[in-house]
């Protein structure tokens, strides 16, 4: 039987888990789990960690990244390693994900793995730190609060791993990110692991890395994102997103869609808009408690979410492998963050959609995120969608604009001064002399005021 081509460019069927390196619990995890094969990265990257280097690995978003560094760590440490694995994340989302994603493929070993995030009470997790846990998958803030406050200790760590590093740089971790490195004094491993490599990235990795094994994983085209995620892009009205969002979830067959917002405003007021028009969405952004953040989260894991809204920050730890389509309901002005929010579609192999409204003022965007990585976007058009009217403040503002440029056109601009052609109409006895001055003085001292100062 011919391997499909689909599968090439993210499994690699030559090689198998037991053939990386893979102690046999572990193959018995990812077994179960429904694996036969590594994908790319796993087979690249697993080898090299376990030979215990330093790595910092390269991999679109959605090719297996956390079972690629996650099976080392698995592999390496033994039960009574407690506290042997720190992995950062950026969000409380991804956190949650990552734990309970190395559980799973943990299941057969004695091995723990322990989320903590800023959001959860933090003395329920000192209770779970305080069974001795041999993997803490955290955020920057909470992790460091821990260990201030003597609950997680750098010096057990064997192994330090970086998720996202890219994604966590952007939302302001970088402080953060060195003074935990930077505590970590005793011999260990690191791996750096991201969908994007900056410069920022590469000397964070030549301070904290030792001779580093630089991995880039990308697919021979060098695009960014997978081919089994269909790129397109809508042109609309700004006036008419809300409208065409509602069309196209109602033409279209999108089982479980992810729509991304730039604010959490237009998180809310999408939310609001679709649900008054019977469609099945919820919202999940920074602003909302915990509790719901996960509540909503676990309706998606379990199929029972047909519409998720997301702002990009809330939305990094959205792992879910049957997320059919991704909207850019906003397109990002940082084209990296297209190449995130499209991983979240087409999963480990699966195909995807992903759509991204394009307002007429966007095109250099476009054409941005067409360069990063390395895809033409193809337009979707609706003959059958009527824009609607353009609103009056939008009328008003291009009234305003065309008399600016007019008057412009006959010197009347309100950039210029404004003197008096004329006498009349002053009070002369107001000036020296009785003249009323026509125009600006002849000389000026630039700005500049003698005094008698030295």
């Amino acid at each position: 039987m011919t391997t499909p081509k689909i599968d090439l460019e993210i499994f690699d069927i030559e090689q198998s888990f037991a053939a990386i390196g893979l102690n046999d619990k572990l193959q018995k995890g990812v077994a179960e789990a429904g694996f036969t094969n590594p994908t790319v990265i796993q087979a690249k990257l697993i080898p090299l960690a376990l030979s215990g280097v330093d790595v910092l690995g390269q991999s679109r978003t959605g090719s297996g990244k956390t079972a690629a560094f996650g099976l080392p760590a698995l592999n390496i440490l033994k039960e009574e390693d407690a506290y042997g694995s720190l992995i950062l994340v950026p969000t409380r989302e991804l956190a949650i994900q990552v734990a309970a994603e190395l559980e799973q493929l943990g299941k057969f070993t004695n091995l723990k793995a322990v989320p903590i995030y800023g959001g959860q009470n933090i003395n329920t997790q000192i209770k779970k730190l305080e069974n001795r846990p041999q993997i803490i998958v955290g955020t920057p803030g909470r992790v460091m609060d821990l260990n201030q406050r003597g609950h997680l200790p750098y010096d057990r760590i064997k192994i330090a791993i970086l998720d996202e590093v890219d994604r966590m740089l952007d939302i302001g971790f970088r402080d953060d990110i060195r003074k935990i490195l930077g505590g970590m004094h005793q011999k260990h491993q690191t791996l750096f692991v991201s969908a994007t490599i900056s410069d920022e990235i590469n000397r964070l990795s030549k301070k904290y890395m030792n001779d580093a094994q630089q991995l880039d994983v990308t697919s021979s085209s060098g695009s960014l994102t997978v081919s089994q995620v269909t790129q397109e892009y809508l042109p609309v009205q700004p006036w008419d997103k809300q409208r065409l969002m509602h069309h196209l979830l109602t033409h279209e067959k999108a089982p479980m869609t992810l729509i991304f917002c730039k604010t959490k405003a237009t998180v809310d007021k999408l939310t609001r808009f679709l649900q008054n028009k019977n469609i099945d969405a919820a919202a999940i952004h920074g602003d909302l408690q915990q509790s719901k953040r996960n509540s909503v989260m676990q309706e998606l894991r379990d199929g029972k979410l047909s519409v998720l809204i997301a702002s990009d920050l809330a939305s990094r730890g959205i792992d879910v492998e049957n997320i059919t389509h991704v909207v850019n309901y906003d397109v990002p002005e940082d084209p990296e963050v297209y190449v995130h929010r499209i991983g979240r579609t087409a999963r480990a192999g699966r195909k995807g959609i992903g759509w991204m409204f394009v307002t007429p003022e966007q095109g250099q965007l476009l054409t941005q995120i067409e360069a990063l990585t390395n895809v033409e976007i193809t337009i979707k058009e609706y003959p059958d969608f009527k824009p609607g009217p353009e609103p009056r403040f939008v009328q008003e503002r291009k009234q305003q604009e065309e008399k600016r440029i007019e008057d412009s056109r006959q010197g009347k601009s309100r950039s210029k001064v404004d003197v008096p052609s004329e006498q009349e109409g002053k009070d002369a006895s107001s000036f020296p002399g009785g003249i009323v001055p026509k125009g600006l003085p002849k000389k000026s001292m630039g700005g500049r005021v003698r005094t008698r100062r030295r």
